[in-house]
């Protein structure tokens, strides 16, 4: 019967402070890249957002679905929010390797790494007032 009891607690509580733990829209971020702390809202990470903007007009060009590049398709999800801050940190996809961020400033990449990093894999949460506009 304690054991009974004890199991009841425990998955009372994991369903109590696990959603609290995930993050949905994240507030701000630790940019790797400046070692500074970016604050996050929908206006200067969300849809948008001119890191939207240079995700439609830079990224998409070669990351659509179907495209000829033979580049793979990404949108805002797919990575994580680690992950995507990976990626511009260590700039290790070939876009980057290859030159194709060299046309993108420092500040149009920390902005894209804003918008993407505030909208990755499992960040949505419809009941947040900051992801529906």
């Amino acid at each position: 019967m304690k054991k009974t009891a004890r199991w009841f607690a425990v998955i009372l509580l994991a369903g109590v402070l696990l959603p609290a733990l995930a993050q949905a829209s994240p507030k701000k971020r630790l940019d790797p890249v400046t070692k500074t702390c970016r604050i996050l809202t929908f206006y200067n990470s969300g849809w948008v957002s001119e890191g939207n903007k240079i995700f439609s007009n830079s990224c998409k060009n070669c990351h659509a679905r179907e495209n000829d590049q033979g580049a793979p398709f990404l949108h805002s999800e797919s990575k994580t929010m680690s992950g995507w801050n990976r990626v511009f940190a260590e700039r290790y996809p070939k876009c980057a390797e290859q030159g194709f961020w060299k046309g993108l400033s420092p500040d149009e990449l920390m902005k894209l790494n804003d918008f993407l990093y505030r909208n990755a894999a499992n960040t949505y949460d419809a009941n947040d007032g900051d992801d529906c506009g």
